[in-house]
Parts: C-alpha cells; structure tokens; sequence
C-alpha cells in the first residue's frame, strides 16, 4: 500500500469516528474534527453505583480522559481499575479523597459518594481549583446546600449535579406544553415514586468491617457505629446518618419538574404523614409510604411515595402530573402525555423519549468546563440546591411531624424542633467548611 493512500484511510478512519460520535450528540460539539487539544482529566470519588455510571458517560465525550479513580472500598476500587485498564484506560488508585483532589493530574472530579459525603467533597474539590459533577441530591442538609453553592461561586468553578432529566428534550417539550396554558388554570401538581422493586430489608446484626473497607472513611461526618451490612453501599439511602429516603432520592428529581412546570420557588407551608406502613419491622429508618403537601398562594404540590408496589397514579410508578381545568400533562422518564378534562381540549398521545439523558448531562458538562460558560449548565448548583433544599423541607415536615413554615429571611422555620434539622449533624472530627 502507498503513503497517500495509507494516509487517505487513516484520515478516513477518523473522520467516521469523528461522524459516529457526532450523530450520538448532534449539535453539543464545539471542536472541530482533527483539531488539537488537550484533554480534560477526569478524577472519579466513588465508584460503586452512579459515580461509575456517571464517569462512563463522561468518558464518551472525545476531549476526556480518566486519570485517577478513588473509592474506600478496595474491592471496588480493584474491580474499576481493571475494567478501565481492560479497555485501554490507565488510571491512579485513590483511597482517600483528598489524595485524589491533590493531583495535578485531575481538572474535574466527579462525586458519587454517599450523600452524607458531598459537601465535604465537593467544597474540597472546588478549593483545590477542580471542577465538579456531583450527585443528587446536591447535600443532605439545607445549611451544607447554601454552603455548596457558595463555595462554587467563591473559587468560581463549573459545578453539575446529577439530575439529567434537565437535559431529556422530552422534559423539555414537556414543560414547554405546561407553560404554554393549553392545560388551563393548573391547580395541582402530583410528583411520585412508587418502587415496586424495592423490598424489606431484613434485621442484619452488626458485623466485623469487610476486609479492604476504610470503614471510618466511609463514615466521615456521620455518627460513629460498629458495621452494618445494612447501611453500606446502595442501602445507605435509607438512614437519616447518611440521606433522605426516597424523599431525597427520587424526589429531587420528580419535584424539580414540578417546580420547573410551575415557575416554582419557596413553598408558603409544608405538612407531611407517613411512615413505615408496608415494612414496619424492618431495618430502614426513613419511611417507605409517604405523602407530603407543598402549599402555594393558589395550587399545591403533592409528594407521594411507596415501596413495594408499582400501581402509582395514571398507571405509572413514577412521575409528575400537572392537574388543569382542560386537562392533565402527565410525564415520566419514558415520555408524556396530555389527558383532556371531557371535550374541553385535544389529547395529545404519548410522545416518547427520544435520547439518553445521562450521556447529554455528561457532554454538557464537559463542554461548560471547555466554555468556562456556567450559565450553559442544564443543572448548575443553585438549581440542585434549590431543589434539594426543598425536597429537605418535606423531610424535616414528616420528620417533625408539624406543619412548618420557611423565613427565607431569617433562613429559619422559626420552631425549634425543625430548626434542629437545618444542618446535618457532623462527627468525628469533621466540620461543614466555613466559605
């Protein structure tokens, strides 16, 4: 074979690669095929769930490339390198955070830690002059919320939370119907999450620390307890130490479309009920049935959730519906809907989803980083602190079992058992940084 034609197929080559990847993202490239840059360097803290499903998606985009990994649980951390490494990826092992945050070999980090551990993390990261993506719920308490959101101004980084429906064009298309008043006066706003799939969690007795497991890493700012299997991994998200239940976990998401549909901001009241009523005796703390009233000068948000069974409202177990006087938009991850109230408006039929909303958050966050441009953020940290903030407030309410008011003023609900539960409790030697 000659050089020209040698060099005409490796340019070709390229460029089919170049066009594979702009077909998957259309439009969300701004480099120009075969021109020079340098890559981000991305630095992944927690690699179990999310975090590594939200690194993968980031390292779809061409101008990235994952330098260190880090995660408590050597186990995990073993099992991750040797994926990346099998598919050509040579990254540096982190068992410590701070470790990781002290590389010059990192630009970004993604967090995809236990929610008791983004604040830290993140404010850390942003004061070491990373940029972040960070899991939802943003924080785990109101007060580490307004912390985050400050120290990413102060040491001005581009900061993305994890809530990717903001970049589904379905939500978007959604929202635009919503807006446009076809719906007529909308005078109540259901979000849900009814998760059949998730069952009791059987009593487990506390257990010696799995072998590679820093344990007093892992709890960080949480109170100090022996192991339990029961509160590791993935069911951490069911203990007031380290989340928020469902309310925190799927709310966040459901309720931010609910606000995002009605121009939403603070709630007048907020009364919650519920409890363990499916599993009553099992392990978890926060409640598996829940039903919370946001209340507004002239509609509510309504909050359900329920563990254990799939049968939610308009036969769907999760979603948002916006109640009108000529009818109701009903969306979900799988698309939307518009169901007329009688004869006084047209049904619209399900329009599905048409993309992959984690890779689109992904690429737009690395482009935000590429731009410097915070404002081209589908979910910049206020947003998410916002929306956390709120999904809190449900908590705090149930929690308290009180209907409660916000002073936004006074950053207070001016009553002292849920003023308690503004900011998290924090152990161990640690302290929410003061920005």
């Amino acid at each position: 074979m000659n050089n020209a034609r040698r060099n005409f197929i490796k340019k070709s080559t390229a460029l089919a690669a170049a066009t594979g990847l702009s077909a998957a993202f259309p439009n969300l490239y701004s480099i120009a095929a075969g021109h020079a840059q340098q890559k981000i360097r991305i630095g992944a803290i927690g690699i179990n769930g999310m975090g590594w499903a939200d690194l993968n998606a980031i390292l779809k985009h061409p101008d990235v490339v994952c330098t260190a990994l880090c995660d408590v649980d050597k186990n995990v951390l073993d099992k991750r390198t040797k994926e990346l490494a099998d598919r050509g990826i040579k990254t540096k092992g982190y068992n410590n955070y701070r470790d990781l945050l002290a590389s010059k070999d990192v630009d970004a980090v993604v967090i995809g830690t236990p929610d008791h551990w983004h604040c830290l993390q993140m404010i850390e990261a942003c004061q070491a002059g990373k940029d972040v993506y960070v899991e939802k719920p943003l924080g785990n308490s109101i007060t580490e919320c307004k912390a985050m959101v400050a120290a990413a101004k102060k040491y001005d980084r581009v900061v993305q939370v994890g809530q990717w429906q903001r970049s589904q064009q379905h939500f978007k298309d959604a929202m635009a119907f919503v807006h446009s008043g076809k719906l007529g006066k909308i005078r109540l706003v259901k979000a849900w999450a009814y998760q059949g799939w998730m069952k009791s969690i059987p009593i487990k007795p506390d257990a010696p620390v799995p072998a590679g497991v820093d344990y007093d890493l892992w709890l960080g700012p949480a109170k100090k307890r022996p192991f339990n299997p029961n509160r590791f991994h993935f069911e951490f998200r069911w203990f007031w130490d380290y989340a928020g239940g469902l309310m925190t976990d799927w709310g966040v998401h459901m309720l931010d479309y609910a606000l995002i549909g009605m121009k939403a901001t603070t709630p007048k009241s907020i009364m919650a009920a519920g409890g363990k009523f499916a599993y009553p005796e099992d392990a978890a703390e926060t409640p598996d049935t829940l039903t919370t009233v946001f209340e507004f000068d002239d509609f509510n948000i309504q909050w359900e959730h329920a563990n254990g069974i799939d049968g939610g409202p308009y036969g769907r177990n999760h979603g948002v519906a916006f109640i009108g006087n000529k009818g109701t938009l009903v969306v979900n991850r799988d698309g939307w809907e518009v169901i007329p109230e009688g004869d006084r408006m047209e049904a619209v039929p399900l329009q599905k989803k048409v993309d992959n909303g984690l890779d689109l958050h992904a690429v737009n966050f690395i482009e935000a980083v590429k731009s410097r441009d915070k404002a081209s953020l589908n979910t910049p940290i206020e947003a998410g602190a916002h929306i956390a903030i709120f999904s809190q407030m449900g908590n705090i309410a149930y929690r308290t079992g009180k209907k409660i008011y916000w002073d936004e003023e006074k950053g207070s609900f001016n009553d002292t058992d849920a003023d308690k539960l503004i900011t998290a409790s924090y152990n161990n030697g640690y302290t929410i940084p003061q920005v």
